[in-house]
């Protein structure tokens, strides 16, 4: 692969960069990466090769290039923990024997834009990010350099449709003020190119490997105003597991000029809860749900999806789903969260089974009835054949099998792209 044409233009009301991507090895066609913003943070947005080698190292490992080629200074300490990261993906997921992307660069020797401190995060609205938020105001005094100032808002990854993006805008920058933060809507084709494949297969791509890359690249471009960024973790400790997001991959993406700091693995799913729910402005205007094609203005949660009813629980759990405007409907029953809850791993599972003391303590019997029903059907999966395949990789093969057949899948839907 070959970064090459690093360029700033203006797209109409917004300030954009860019660059042309050149695959070299798998076959894809030659595409332009852009990352742009809102005029008026036109002079927080730069053209970092950091942002661009960032965002394409990834991809060009997950589509088998053999390098990535950037004619530009990239800082030493990015480029060795480029290879670090790509070093724990491979171990989580591909064949031992495979080779790792060669960075090939001049090495920048110096900080590119002395600058103030200033930190930022990744807001999307929901239960994570609120929580990221809150610790940092509860923990850092204002003129800390580590409170958080800037919440990047972004198109492109999570959410792919304009209008749908433009109700989250709205409804976050209404309370920007009262959270003390800049909200900066970003826009994006880093993954975009990517996505459509990955829904087929399950969007393994974005939530193993790629997650927490496409944020840090983001924040690169904006390094004339950020030296340090969160990003908000979905998952625990006691749960934690190999993921596209995770706290030894994350740091990794970092540079002399920008500090990726990979937040809130010390919490579980409802103490998070907790604290966004003992904070009214957030408790009102949380934005949990993933189905875009329903938002409305002021209505940004379907209160059907698996995402909502974990949320609703949670919050009823704690006392605080009655008085909460985030949501169309708060009656929850046992057959709602018999259709809506959906426990797939370890960390769910832990999820639901913490509102198990207080939903009894509440007398909710029914709702604990069938969370125990939904956890029973999990663990049913579980003990299947695959489960059983699964356990026996892990104990005797050290998970090659796993890579064995992610590298096996790969291979495949290259093959496809090229034969198109």
């Amino acid at each position: 692969m070959k970064i090459e044409n690093l360029k700033v233009e203006k797209k109409g009301n917004k300030a954009r960069v860019a660059a042309t991507v050149i695959w070299e090895d798998c076959g894809r066609p030659t595409g332009e990466v852009f990352i742009e913003t809102d005029e008026a943070f036109a002079q927080s947005l730069s053209c970092n090769p950091h942002a661009f080698l960032v965002g394409c190292a990834i991809p060009a490992m997950h589509f088998g290039e053999e390098r990535v080629f950037i004619d530009a200074e990239i800082c030493p300490e990015l480029r060795n923990g480029l290879i670090t990261a790509m070093s724990w993906i491979r171990h989580w997921y591909y064949d031992s024997e495979r080779n790792l992307v060669r960075i090939e660069a001049k090495t920048r020797s110096s900080l590119s834009i002395p600058r103030p401190e200033r930190a930022g995060f990744f807001f999307s609205g929901g239960i994570d990010s609120f929580a990221t938020l809150r610790a940092n105001r509860l923990s850092f005094p204002s003129q800390h350099p580590w409170s958080i100032k800037d919440g990047l808002l972004v198109y492109g990854l999570e959410i792919d449709q304009i209008e749908a993006f433009d109700h989250v805008v709205h409804s976050l920058s209404g309370i920007a003020q009262d959270i003390g933060i800049t909200i900066i809507p970003v826009y994006t084709n880093l993954y975009l190119d990517y996505r459509q494949e990955d829904t087929a297969d399950n969007f393994s791509f974005w939530g193993n490997e790629f997650q927490g890359a496409a944020f840090s690249a983001i924040a690169h471009a904006f390094d004339r105003r950020l030296t340090m960024v969160c990003i908000a973790g979905g998952s625990d400790i006691s749960n934690l597991g190999p993921s596209g997001t995770h706290p030894l991959l994350d740091p990794n993406y970092g540079s002399i000029d920008l500090r990726v700091r990979h937040d809130g693995i010390a919490l579980s799913r409802l103490a998070k809860t907790k604290l966004v729910a003992d904070w009214d402005v957030a408790l009102q205007h949380l934005r949990v749900c993933n189905l875009h094609k329903l938002y409305k203005p002021g209505v940004l949660n379907c209160g059907r999806c698996p995402k909502c009813v974990k949320t609703m629980l949670a919050l009823l759990a704690l006392g605080v789903l009655d008085k909460t405007r985030a949501f169309p409907e708060k009656e929850l029953s046992p057959e709602l969260i018999l259709r809506g809850a959906s426990i797939y791993d370890d960390y769910s599972e832990s999820s639901y089974r913490e509102l198990i003391p207080p939903l009894l303590t509440k007398g909710r019997h029914d709702l604990v009835r069938a969370i125990e029903y939904k956890i029973s059907e999990y663990h049913n999966r579980e003990s299947g054949w695959k489960a059983k395949i699964r356990q026996l990789d892990r104990k005797y093969l050290n998970s090659n099998l796993k890579r064995l057949l992610s590298y096996t899948r790969r291979n495949l839907r290259q093959s496809e792209i090229i034969t198109r």
